[in-house]
């Protein structure tokens, strides 16, 4: 069967539980390279796919992975190498997504910047497929806690991001590690000339698969992105339902069981919204979409499938909540509005993780997404305020009242209730259990956000290494020292900047880690964002002290991940975290009074010297009476020109 003719995952072997897990992320029908791609994994040969990020090659080869794999061997049979700590920690988070069903799988992400200690222990348990960073691979081959004797598949995602960032060489060492009868699958976006001698000389007769992204978007579609951060998504869409002049509005979500959940949460808010998905009979479903066109009906909540074909005049909005899974879906949806001329805009929710996804739909659409700012509480409070005069005006100019105002008359005749009052407690009862104004606090300025192709909040670039991934690589192949080395030990020599309080909701905290322990601020920020699920954005200032650091947190930290960061591990220490109070000092209690304080490992108190030429030693040559007198005179005649005397 070609490709051409694959419309449905159900056309593939892939395994039932599989199946299932994809009908639980919302999957439907397969993009181009999973239905090229995996038919040919699943037969056992090697591919060389050149596609972009955002086409949907993490499932391409996941998917026949997951259907091949011998639960029973716990030695990895797989091993798929990233350029960066994030991309494998997102195609791990996918391998465990896809094997939701696929009872005792076991995956683990390996990358720089992470302590040693947990990736070992959880090598000895056994995994089926680890997904790491070249140089953290490199080290745990080495050390000999990652075998990979019972290795079936390699996969190379991103090779040219590989060979840009300089890990080229680490592939190639890996590769030669490998055994020789084994499945390997290289992706990559463009196919430079070093990537394609790779390519000659590890794969076997690979088939070459590629994919061309679709450009094609209306000129008339105005494209926008909110990070999703510090907020709740349903709050965030909330607003923009309330701030934005739409007439129809569609919004775009993974699964079937999300349309009906979000649909009946902006119903109780007091909006005209319904379901579309695959489970609503065919007739209910041109019910409702003709309902959408005679106006009777505002919002609907849909999945990819579900809105195929849809063509409504009235729909001006299309809101992804749910970021789609490859760029071919991001054009087919917002395809729905902006038609036959008419302007039209499209929204989409980004999640940090999901940065890389934007990065992609900007490339597929050959066009730069403009940040939005989520209407501000004053704003929405004055939309409410004159919405509220607004239907009572309508109500005086076409409703009788004249029953009410005798009610209201004879009201104010027994209770001597001013009128105005009685009115005010009216508009109480008839707004019901929702304040009619905002009262949360002010959001944080979205700029804290960045793009993946302008580097994270302290200044690094995407087209260098993390910190943790450059300084084990240049300790495994002993190579002259980098940039970053230097800028660490000019960090050293440089006096820190006077401390400034935190910024408004933002509180201090200490972290028993400092310059003592060779630790950068990168490695700082991953552990944080990485073993406390924090988002990167929500990091303040980070301070590096001799013993110690500071770090800036949001003020409402739950208690949950105050405790896990205690124990996380950076630069070979457990964090300790701890609260700063005002005057500077730490809310860590003291050590009980038997046990001392650890001072870190003993040092001699004086160098030990070299035997002189003669072969006596200094410690001799110290007790020698002559040499002894001479000292003493000459530290007498020290003194006596010191003083004047």
């Amino acid at each position: 069967m070609s490709s051409e003719e694959i419309t449905s995952f159900e056309q593939m072997a892939l395994t039932k539980p599989l199946l299932k897990s994809l009908i639980d992320v919302g999957y439907e029908t397969p993009s181009p390279i999973q239905a090229q791609t995996i038919p040919l994994l699943l037969e056992g040969r090697d591919v060389l796919g050149q596609a972009q990020t955002g086409t949907g090659k993490t499932a391409a080869f996941a998917l026949p992975i997951l259907s091949k794999l011998d639960l029973k061997q716990k030695d990895p049979q797989v091993l798929v190498l990233a350029p960066t700590r994030e991309l494998a920690i997102q195609v791990a988070e996918a391998f465990q997504k896809y094997a939701t069903h696929i009872k005792g799988f076991h995956v683990l992400p390996v990358y720089g910047g992470q302590d040693y200690s947990g990736q070992i222990r959880a090598l000895k348990r056994g995994v089926h497929v680890v997904v790491g960073t070249p140089g953290r691979v490199m080290d745990h081959m080495r050390r000999g806690t990652l075998k990979l004797n019972q290795l079936s598949t390699l996969v190379l995602d991103e090779a040219d991001e590989m060979l840009r960032m300089g890990f080229i060489d680490d592939v190639e060492w890996i590769l030669e590690q490998t055994p020789s009868e084994r499945q390997i699958a290289l992706f990559s976006a463009t196919m430079p000339t070093q990537i394609r001698r790779i390519a000659t000389k590890y794969l076997n007769d690979p088939v070459q698969v590629t994919v061309k992204m679709k450009t094609a978007t209306a000129e008339s579609i105005r494209q926008r992105f909110w990070p999703v951060s510090g907020m709740h998504k349903l709050d965030a869409l909330t607003r923009i339902l309330e701030a934005e002049t739409f007439d129809a509005m569609l919004i775009f979500v993974r699964t079937r069981i999300l349309t009906v959940d979000l649909a009946e949460k902006l119903s109780a808010r007091g909006f005209s919204a319904t379901a579309l998905n695959g489970d609503i009979a065919q007739k209910t479903r041109e019910r409702t979409i003709e309902r959408l066109k005679k106006g009777q009906l505002d919002i609907l909540v849909a999945t990819d499938v579900a809105a195929r074909g849809l063509d409504v005049d009235r729909i001006s909005h299309v809101v992804n909540y749910d970021i789609p899974h490859d760029t071919e879906s991001y054009i087919h949806r917002i395809g729905r509005t902006g038609r036959a001329g008419r302007e039209g805009d499209a929204i989409l929710f980004v999640a940090p993780r999901e940065k890389r996804m934007l990065a992609a739909i900007e490339r597929a659409t050959n066009k730069k997404i403009e940040m939005m700012e989520l209407p501000s509480t004053q704003l929405i409070n004055d939309k409410r305020i004159e919405q509220f005069k607004q239907s009572i005006s309508e109500t005086i100019a076409n409703e009788d009242l004249s029953q009410y105002t005798k009610l209201l008359e004879k009201f104010e005749a027994e209770n001597e209730f001013p009128m105005l009052g009685i009115a005010a407690a009216l508009a109480k009862l008839s707004q019901g259990g929702t304040p009619l104004l905002l009262q949360n606090k002010p959001m944080r300025k979205s700029e804290k956000f960045k793009r993946e192709d302008e580097g994270d909040s302290r200044g690094r670039s995407r087209s260098r290494p993390p910190t943790g991934e450059r300084s084990h690589r240049s300790e495994s192949r002993s190579r002259p020292p980098t940039d970053d080395n230097r800028h660490r030990s000019e960090s050293r020599s440089r006096p820190t900047r006077a401390d400034s309080p935190p910024e408004k909701g933002m509180e201090r905290f200490r972290l028993e880690v400092g310059h003592n322990h060779d630790v950068m601020p990168g490695n700082i920020v991953g552990a944080i964002a990485n073993e406390a699920g924090l988002d990167a954005q929500h990091i303040g200032r980070i301070n590096i002290f001799d013993d110690h650091s500071t770090v800036d947190l949001p003020d409402d930290m739950p208690d949950e991940i105050f405790k896990e960061l205690k124990n996380v591990w950076v630069s070979g220490q457990t964090l300790k975290i701890s609260r700063l109070t005002m005057d500077g000092k730490s809310s860590r209690p003291a050590p009980p009074a038997f046990e001392k304080p650890s001072k870190g490992p003993k040092k001699d108190k004086k160098p030990k010297r070299k035997p002189t030429s003669k072969g006596k030693s200094n410690a001799k040559s110290k007790d020698d009476p002559k040499k002894k007198a001479a000292a003493k005179k000459k530290s007498r005649h020290r003194n006596r020109v010191g003083t004047g005397k």
